[in-house]
């Protein structure tokens, strides 16, 4: 019965450590989230995105994961800035959510553009890698 126990406890302990360890893990995901929007790197961006990605972002269309790849895929979506700030990061269940600030500058078909939006990315556990599901971005409030 003590063996049955010290296993349990054991698991019980390890999945409160890979638990308490997720929002480090999210954050440093936002790195590469980040890096791979620098580089234009959509193979990196493929193994982040979950199959059910869904991107809401201003003057946009809704995409999914295949319509966000298809244009990462043309080559011709550069960004020149792609800096996060203010991350938080937390579990709510088995999601995890971060939230931050998101400045980007970008030049996509001879058009600058700069973006300073809030966002919210949502993960998820898929196969025992994070994945994220769903990555909302917004003007940010008025500052008075």
């Amino acid at each position: 019965m003590k063996t049955v126990f010290a296993i349990l406890a054991a698991l019980f302990l390890g999945l409160a450590s890979t638990r308490a360890d997720a929002p480090d893990e999210l954050l440093g995901l936002e790195k590469v989230w980040n890096e791979a929007h620098l580089k234009g790197d959509a193979a990196a961006l493929d193994k982040l995105w979950d199959a059910e990605l869904v991107v809401t972002v201003p003057e946009m269309p809704v995409f999914d994961k295949k319509g966000s790849l298809a244009i990462w895929k043309t080559g011709r979506f550069k960004f020149d800035r792609y800096e996060t700030s203010d991350l938080k990061a937390r579990m709510v269940g088995e999601t995890g959510i971060v939230t931050g600030r998101v400045f980007r500058a970008r030049n996509f078909q001879g058009n600058a553009k700069e973006d300073d939006w809030q966002f919210t990315k949502v993960y998820a556990k898929r196969n025992g890698e994070w994945k994220v599901v769903a990555w909302h971005a917004s003007p940010p409030p008025l500052r008075k």
